[in-house]
C-alpha cells in the first residue's frame, strides 16, 4: 500500500473532517475512499468520451456498445454539465 501526504486548503480540510466524523471513520480512510471514487469517475468519463468519439467516427460496434449500456449509466453520463 502506498502513502500520500497532502495539504488541503482550510475549507476542504474542514469539510473532510466533518464528513469523516459524520461517517465515524478516520479522515485518512475517508480521503482514500474519495480519491479512489474520483479516479473511478475519471476513468468512466474517459471511457464515455472514447465511446462518443468512436460513435461519431462511425466505429462499427459503437451502436452495439451503446445498446448494452444500462439506461442509468446513460443518465449519469448526461450529467457532465451539472
Amino acid at each position: 500500500m502506498g502513502r500520500v501526504n497532502m495539504t488541503l486548503d482550510a475549507v476542504s480540510s474542514e469539510r473532510l473532517k466533518r464528513y469523516a466524523k459524520r461517517l465515524g471513520r478516520p479522515q485518512a480512510t475517508v480521503a482514500g475512499d474519495l480519491v479512489r471514487e474520483g479516479l473511478e469517475l475519471r476513468a468512466a468519463e474517459e471511457r464515455r468520451r472514447k465511446l462518443a468519439a468512436d460513435y461519431a467516427a462511425g466505429r462499427a460496434d459503437a451502436r452495439e456498445l451503446l445498446a448494452v449500456m444500462e439506461p442509468g449509466q446513460l443518465e449519469i453520463l448526461g450529467d457532465e454539465d451539472a
